[in-house]
């Protein structure tokens, strides 16, 4: 019984803990750059930079600049 217990218990962790190890979507990325610039998306393409895999985000500021975003896809995190 015990044993039974045990791996539940590491199937309830590795089912909770699933969503923390996917990348980043489309819509995360344009909603990362959007609120990191305050700006209206204009697009979201998937790149790369160097050899790790990125959002690239092109963004009309308030200013009205261009600008373009480039998003860790592993982390969400602009960069």
């Amino acid at each position: 019984m015990k044993t039974f217990a045990r791996l539940a218990c590491c199937a309830v962790v590795m089912v909770l803990a699933t969503p923390v190890w996917a990348d980043v979507g489309r819509d995360e990325a344009a909603a990362v750059a959007q609120n990191a610039t305050g700006g209206r998306v204009l697009s979201v393409d998937r790149a790369e930079s160097g050899r790790r895999p990125v959002w690239r985000a092109k963004v009309v500021t308030p200013q009205g600049e261009v600008r373009v975003l480039l998003i860790d896809v592993a982390t969400g995190r602009p960069g």
